[in-house]
C-alpha cells in the first residue's frame, strides 16, 4: 500500500475564509527497477464560497496488483447538483476499470476504461432512478422527483511509474510538465458549443445567455458527464482517453478540477507546481490551491500534483 500521511480535515484556512477539506501526500512503495524515478503525490482540496456543500471528491493512492505490478490512481470528480454521483465515482469507478468483467484491464487498458466509464455511468444512472440505467428513461427517481445530479471524472492511472493512462468526462483536467518545462493537457474540455451537433443530433440544444456560460438544455454547462438522468439522452459519458510514456520526459501532472482552471493558464500551473521547494508535491498542491482562492475563484477547488523525480 502507499504510504500516505493524512492531514487534519476540518476547518483550517486556506487562502482567506474557505475551508481545507482534504489535505495530504504519498508516494510509491515499490522496489524501482535501476532508473526508474520515484514518484511521490500531494493534494488538497478547499470547499468553495458558493451556497452548497464540498461537491468534489478525489482519490489518490497506490496499490500493489498481481504479478508484480503497481498503479498510481488519481482522480478529480466535480460534482454537480449533490456529491452523490461524485462520491459514487470515488467509491467504485477505478475498481470497475481494473475489474473490467468484459475485457481484462492489461490486454486493453484503454479500452477497458472507455467500457468500465459507460458501465459506470449506467449504475450512477440507476442509482439515481433512471430505470434500468440504459440512459434511456425519464430522469425521474421512484417518487417522481426530476434527477439532475451529475459529475465530471478525470483518472489517472500511472503504471509502475513509466505509462501514465489518462480519461475524462467534462472539464476537469489533467496537465503534464514535460522535461522542457512546457504545459500538456492530457484531458479533453467537453464544452457544449464545442460539441454542438452532437447535442442537437441527439434531440438536445445549447443555450448562449449573456452573462453565463453556453449549457445543454439551459442546464449543464458540459457536454459530457456521469449521471444528469434528466438530460442523459443529450449528452455523454464517453471517454476521451490518451496514454503517455512518462518514464523519462516529464516531470509532473496537475490534476484539478475547474475551480483551479477557471483562473489560472495551464502553464501558470506547472510553473507554480514546478518551483524548487525541497520536491513536497503537498506543498505545491496548497500552492496551486492558495493562488486560485487568491484570484478569486469561488467554486470548490481540488488539486493533486504528482511528481516524478
Amino acid at each position: 500500500m502507499a504510504s500516505l500521511q493524512q492531514l487534519k480535515v476540518g476547518e483550517e484556512e486556506s487562502g482567506g475564509d474557505q475551508a481545507v477539506r482534504e489535505t495530504g501526500r504519498g508516494k510509491s512503495r515499490a522496489r524501482a527497477p535501476s532508473g526508474r524515478r520515484k514518484v511521490t503525490y500531494g493534494f488538497h482540496l478547499v470547499e468553495g464560497r458558493m451556497p452548497h456543500g464540498m461537491e468534489d471528491r478525489h482519490v489518490a493512492e497506490f496499490r500493489q496488483l498481481d504479478g508484480g505490478n503497481e498503479v498510481g490512481l488519481f482522480a478529480v470528480f466535480d460534482g454537480h447538483s449533490g456529491a452523490d454521483v461524485a462520491t459514487y465515482l470515488r467509491e467504485h469507478l477505478f475498481d470497475n476499470i481494473l475489474n473490467e468483467p468484459d475485457l481484462d484491464f492489461w490486454t486493453d487498458p484503454m479500452e477497458a476504461i472507455r467500457r468500465a466509464y459507460h458501465r459506470t455511468d449506467r449504475k450512477v444512472l440507476k442509482m439515481n432512478g433512471d430505470g434500468d440505467g440504459s440512459g434511456e428513461g425519464n430522469g425521474k427517481s421512484k417518487t417522481g422527483r426530476r434527477r439532475r445530479g451529475g459529475s465530471t471524472a478525470v483518472t489517472a492511472i500511472l503504471i509502475n511509474g513509466e505509462t501514465l493512462l489518462v480519461a475524462n468526462v467534462g472539464d476537469s483536467r489533467a496537465v503534464l510538465r514535460d522535461a522542457g518545462g512546457a504545459a500538456r493537457q492530457l484531458s479533453v474540455d467537453h464544452e457544449p458549443l464545442r460539441e454542438r451537433a452532437a447535442i442537437e443530433s441527439r434531440g438536445g440544444f445549447v443555450t448562449e445567455i449573456h452573462g453565463d456560460v453556453p449549457r445543454v438544455d439551459a442546464q449543464l454547462a458540459m457536454s459530457r458527464a456521469f449521471g444528469d438522468g434528466s438530460i442523459k439522452e443529450h449528452i455523454s459519458s464517453d471517454p476521451d482517453v490518451c496514454v503517455e510514456d512518462v518514464g523519462e520526459g516529464a516531470e509532473l501532472v496537475v490534476v484539478a478540477s475547474d475551480g483551479l482552471w477557471k483562473v489560472m493558464s495551464n502553464q501558470e500551473a506547472v510553473d507554480e507546481a514546478g518551483r524548487e521547494d525541497g520536491g513536497d508535491a503537498r506543498v505545491a498542491a496548497l500552492r496551486l490551491v492558495d493562488e486560485a482562492v487568491r484570484r478569486g475563484s469561488k467554486d470548490d477547488i481540488s488539486c493533486i500534483v504528482v511528481r516524478l523525480h
